[in-house]
This record gives C-alpha cells, sequence and structure tokens, in this order.
C-alpha cells in the first residue's frame, strides 16, 4: 500500500504538481486606482503608489483613466470618460482621486455599485467632490458621494498660497493607520475645510495652515482642521465598509515618506489586513526615482 501511494506521489510530481497534497498560493489583494483629476496628477502619483503596492507588498493593482475617446490618449482634463472601471468588479479595494467628473451612467454605476457591495474605499482629496454634473438625475452626486461615502462635501480651502503642518491626534496615535508616522510632517497642499464631517468619522490626523488666505476668519474657517480619518459606510447591500479619506494628495505631498506610508497603511487597514502593518510602518519606499509633478 505504501508503495502504490509512492508511486501516486511521484507520478503527480512528475504532472507538475501534487494534486491534493499541495497548498494554492495566496490570493493577492485587488486594488484598482480610480483617477481623473485636472489639478493634482493623480494619474502619475497614484500609479507610483501602485508600484510600491505590487513591488514591495505583493498586491495586485489596476488603474483606470481618464481618456479622450476622440484621441484615444489619457486626458485628466477630459471629465466625461474614465476607462478601465471594470476591474471596479472584481476589486478588494478601490482607491479613488477625480475631481468635477460627469461620467456616463454605465461608467458612474460602476463606482456605485462597488461602494454599495459593502467593499472598503479609500479617498483623496478632491474626490470630496469627485462628480460635477448638471441639473438632472444624477446632481446629487455632485455632494452626496463626498458627504455619504467619505464624510464630507466640497466647501473651501484656504488658498493657493497656503500649506499645511500635519500631525497625530495624540489619542489616536496607536491606530494602525499611523504606523511609523509619529512625527509632524509638512504638506504642499493647502487645508480643506471640512468641519463638521458627516457620520461616523474618527479623524486621525490635524493640519494647520500656513499663509492661510483665511486669517481675519478664523471663527468661520479655523486654521486647523481633520485632514485624515477612518468612517464607516453602509450602501444598499446592508454591508458596512471600511472607509479611510485624507485631504491630502497635492503631487509635492508624495516625496514626503510619510504621505506615502500613510496611504499604504490605510491600504492595509481598509483590507482588514491590519496585522500586517509592522510597527515602524508600512515600507513607503518608491520603485525607482519619483519627483512630484508640476500641478495641473
Amino acid at each position: 500500500m505504501i508503495k502504490n501511494c509512492s508511486i501516486i506521489l511521484s507520478i503527480c510530481l512528475l504532472l507538475g504538481g501534487t494534486a491534493g497534497w499541495s497548498e494554492e498560493a495566496p490570493v493577492k489583494p485587488h486594488v484598482v486606482f480610480v483617477t481623473g483629476d485636472d489639478e493634482y496628477r493623480s494619474e502619475i502619483t497614484m500609479p507610483m503608489i501602485a508600484k510600491i503596492l505590487e513591488e514591495r507588498h505583493g498586491f495586485r493593482c489596476s488603474i483606470a483613466y481618464a481618456v479622450d475617446p476622440e484621441t484615444k490618449q489619457r486626458n485628466p482634463k477630459y471629465q466625461k470618460n474614465i476607462e478601465g472601471l471594470e476591474a471596479l468588479k472584481t476589486a478588494d479595494l478601490m482607491v479613488i482621486y477625480t475631481r468635477f467628473r460627469a461620467l456616463p451612467d454605465e461608467q458612474l454605476n460602476l463606482i456605485l455599485d462597488y461602494v454599495n457591495s459593502g467593499r472598503p474605499v479609500i479617498g483623496l482629496r478632491t474626490s470630496t467632490h469627485a462628480f460635477l454634473y448638471p441639473e438632472g438625475p444624477n446632481q446629487k452626486w455632485n455632494d452626496q458621494f463626498g458627504i455619504q461615502v467619505l464624510g464630507q462635501k466640497w466647501i473651501t480651502h484656504h488658498g493657493h498660497q497656503s500649506s499645511t503642518d500635519v500631525s497625530v491626534i495624540p489619542e489616536m496615535a496607536s491606530h494602525p493607520i499611523l504606523r511609523g508616522i509619529a512625527e509632524p510632517f509638512h504638506c504642499a497642499s493647502w487645508l480643506y475645510h471640512v468641519e463638521p464631517m458627516a457620520g461616523d468619522c474618527q479623524p486621525l490626523l490635524t493640519g494647520k495652515s500656513i499663509n492661510s488666505d483665511k486669517v481675519g476668519k478664523e471663527d468661520q474657517y479655523p486654521l486647523t482642521q481633520p485632514v485624515a480619518w477612518t468612517k464607516t459606510f453602509t450602501g444598499t447591500s446592508g454591508k458596512a465598509a471600511r472607509v479611510f479619506y485624507t485631504s491630502l494628495g497635492h503631487p509635492k505631498d508624495f516625496e514626503n515618506e510619510a504621505m506615502r506610508r500613510l496611504l499604504i497603511n490605510a491600504v492595509f487597514w481598509a483590507l482588514g489586513l491590519e496585522d500586517q502593518i509592522p510597527a515602524e510602518g508600512s515600507d513607503a519606499r518608491p520603485v525607482g526615482e519619483f519627483k512630484a509633478p508640476d500641478t495641473h
């Protein structure tokens, strides 16, 4: 009997495997980046983050880009088409960084179907105003996508000549997303006014505006605001999804290791893999050289 089992095992090995004796390779999480903003170069910064996730952490990434259908060229200033959104059907996580899009219904519905499925979402900066539809049935998403899914809509910012000092909220210092981000850091992003947020937002980081154009209006627009938070979103599926949002995202922000690590840590957390984030934070080294592009 033992001899027969040995023969069977040898045959399986010759055929290239051990049949029932082998374990399947773990499935890599599929992260889909939805880009399309005409200001902050998400079509460059998000592929850089995707490459880190693929090369340093073993994820599988897809990227959807704004494309002008006439020229067939990627063009983030073309607001009515994002190609590659079909990848959301098999996504484990959507990272969205769009601004003022007016997508056709079939493309909008791919995004809405995803967020309603109960799968996690990460949003950056202008994704609070991801859409800009004219009057009609989709106009509600101009504000409601930001409010319902991410926790706030577009309100205002502290001026294009400003920047932001970022610091950890002390009582949140032990949150997995903040591992390896203990020290304050500076970002080129001008501070967004976001308070009061909607839903169960839990701020992680605050930003203080430097050289704000709202000086003298601090009672209405305080110089300190949350710049990163977590929340949940429960869509039509009835499942509560993990959501992370940051109002940071200027291309120069991504030259800072803390900013890259914040987003990579958030990917692990959103997927429920926070136990895989080391105490010193995720490896956030760029794959190759990264130099921030100019804004549009």
